[in-house]
């Protein structure tokens, strides 16, 4: 059973709108930008089960999420979209957001997305 957002235990999480950048441009396909919340949505279960305390365990599980979305530009290519420039803002924002709301106010943006291919 697919976990939900509405499920999650951070209050922050469970109540924002990932990818809303994405979500309300027509150049995205919904479908894909669904997939993206989802990966989203699943580092933030990773996070609350693995509950990492130190930084390189947090960005093991932002890079392994990061890895997901460069699987995804392919599918986006394939639906004459792509990872631009707003999306890859969009997503970067979003995962600053998971590790702030996670109580990793310290944790480096670029490091957080460092496996990006976007």
């Amino acid at each position: 059973m697919a976990k939900k957002q509405e499920d999650l235990k951070n209050e922050a999480a469970r109540k924002y709108a990932f990818l809303q950048e994405m979500a309300e441009d027509t150049y995205f396909p919904k479908r894909l930008v669904d997939k993206g919340k989802k990966v989203l949505v699943a580092l933030c279960f990773a996070i609350e089960q693995q509950q990492p305390n130190e930084l390189d365990e947090l960005y093991e599980l932002t890079h392994a999420a990061t890895d997901e979305f460069n699987e995804l530009q392919e599918a986006f290519e394939e639906a004459d979209s792509e990872i631009e420039t707003g999306a890859r803002e969009c997503i970067a924002a979003d995962f600053d957001f998971i590790a702030k709301a996670y109580g990793f106010a310290e944790a480096d943006l670029e490091e957080l997305i460092a496996t990006r291919e976007w």
